[in-house]
């Protein structure tokens, strides 16, 4: 498990994939990250799960990223 989350080459694929889905018309969590900066006026609990969903891909390639370069420096 540990192995997986240290893939870069795996968290980023699921952030184009998962992350992304569904495409069009624009990538879903950009369209959820819009509606949050425009007040998240009407934005049912459903939405926020869906949110998580589609942004913990993001949050693990982020957490990668995090520990490379803190473990670099040390």
């Amino acid at each position: 498990m540990i192995k997986i989350l240290n893939d870069g080459k795996l968290l980023l694929l699921l952030c184009l994939t998962l992350g992304l889905a569904p495409f069009f018309p624009e990538p879903h969590v950009w369209g959820k990250l819009k509606w949050i900066a425009g007040g998240a006026v009407g934005m049912q609990p459903m939405d926020w799960l869906d949110l998580l969903f589609h942004g913990f891909p993001f949050l693990l390639l982020l957490r990668y990223l995090v520990v490379k370069i803190v473990l670099k420096k040390i």
